[in-house]
């Protein structure tokens, strides 16, 4: 958040006629450049320097012999001298609520709404580090070596023990991550889900040990690891890099792809296996394409129906309830068997946190259901024959439906 901080000033300093060597480690988006325009609406000029203030005695960056982690560290820290702790809180606090609005409009748009936002600060603010840390402290926890607060974490089964508060009197994001899943169970929940990058894997143990060492159960954290996706296009891997300015975001994705198939795309692989996102197969109109071929076979059903008044003719539930005795072929009795897997299956998904799960069954009632309507005809002379068949299409419309709407993704009539 400072390096996105001073990616904004500088921007903003630019706006006001500045000349300036970026820096190698700064974020360089657009997004960067909308905060920068916003800040100067908001605070005018009330928050500009020059250059040549900002920039005097500074280490080289990267690449001119120099390291660019240090540099921007310098560059934060000059930032802080000049603008002072209320005009570096300005711009901080500007950056973070335009990424947040950001942030939830996308997820907004993608179908994901939160209960609760948690700012980490609330923790700091509020004094739950500090009271974690006294408990910890008490119970004989913790210890101070190099001039560090260290948490006896392998006491509890982590490879190593863990920084809570750095020598510079600097908490860790570990010591707001005890107190954060302490709060959790302060306000009664008992199981503790936690969503994290693959890249975190050795995260859990530590933070189950800190749950331990504060007198909770270790088990009631439950982690899912989350692995990385690979977007492809044409047979080629899109390059990614943030801090770069390269990379395509949730928005962009939706925006050429539709938010069925970003949907479906991300669930249909289990997600501890990587994902390899095909732009163009997202698009197509094919059976290769999950998400037509699960679309699809729901907007089959409901050109049946529309076939079946277009002749004059309409579905008796009653007598098909009485003839489905006679869904006696092969195909039908495939379809009958996927159907009745469905209860069972979503169950299952869900004591699973495995929603890809439920991806596949779909796909498999999919191919059951296309393997019989191009086997076979729904709207026969047989009245009996007729409205059994179609009961059992219908069947399949309203499981389609019913599914889909759990993945969050739209059962179309037409295509």
């Amino acid at each position: 958040m400072d390096i996105l901080a001073a990616s904004a000033w500088l921007r903003y300093l630019e706006i006001g006629g500045e000349r300036l060597d970026f820096p190698a480690n700064a974020y360089r988006g657009d997004y960067v450049a909308g905060i920068a325009a916003q800040l100067r609406e908001t605070a005018g000029a009330t928050l500009h320097r020059s250059a040549a203030e900002v920039f005097a005695g500074l280490p080289p960056d990267a690449p001119a012999g120099g390291d660019k982690d240090a540099y921007i560290d310098a560059v934060i820290a000059r930032m802080r001298r000049l603008l002072g702790p209320e005009g570096f809180r300005h711009v901080l606090g500007s950056s973070l609520q335009a990424m947040l609005a950001d942030i939830r409009d996308d997820l907004e748009g993608f179908g994901v709404a939160f209960d609760r936002w948690f700012p980490e600060r609330s923790l700091e603010e509020s004094g739950a580090i500090e009271r974690a840390l006294a408990v910890l402290e008490r119970q004989g926890h913790l210890y101070v070596r190099d001039g560090a607060t260290w948490f006896r974490a392998t006491e509890f089964g982590d490879e190593k023990d863990r920084v809570v508060v750095r020598e510079n009197g600097q908490k860790t994001y570990f010591a707001s991550d005890i107190a954060y899943h302490l709060d959790k169970r302060a306000r009664g929940f008992d199981r503790l889900i936690d969503v994290l990058g693959a890249d975190h894997h050795g995260y859990v143990a530590r933070v189950r040990a800190g749950l331990e060492a504060l007198g909770e159960p270790g088990d009631c954290l439950e982690v899912t690891l989350i692995q990385f996706v690979s977007l492809f296009r044409g047979g080629e891997k899109v390059p990614m890099g943030k801090r770069e300015a390269q990379f395509v975001t949730l928005r962009q994705l939706r925006e050429e792809v539709g938010n069925d198939a970003c949907r479906l795309f991300y669930l249909m692989r289990s997600h501890d296996q990587p994902l390899d996102f095909d732009l163009e197969l997202a698009k197509s109109r094919s059976n290769e394409n999950p998400v037509y071929y699960l679309q699809y076979a729901h907007a089959r059903v409901a050109s049946v129906m529309k076939q079946l008044e277009a002749r004059g003719l309409s579905f008796d539930r009653d007598t098909a309830l009485a003839s489905l005795t006679l869904l006696s072929s092969t195909h039908e009795q495939a379809v009958l068997s996927a159907l009745t897997r469905y209860p069972e299956l979503v169950a299952q998904a869900a004591a699973n946190r495995a929603p890809h799960a439920l991806v596949h069954y779909l796909r498999e009632l999919a191919h059951a259901f296309h393997t019989w309507y191009n086997a076979e005809q729904f709207i026969v002379d047989d009245a009996l024959l007729r409205n059994a068949r179609l009961a059992l299409a219908l069947g399949v419309a309203q499981v389609m439906r019913n599914g889909l709407a759990l993945l969050g993704v739209s059962a179309p009539e037409t295509m």
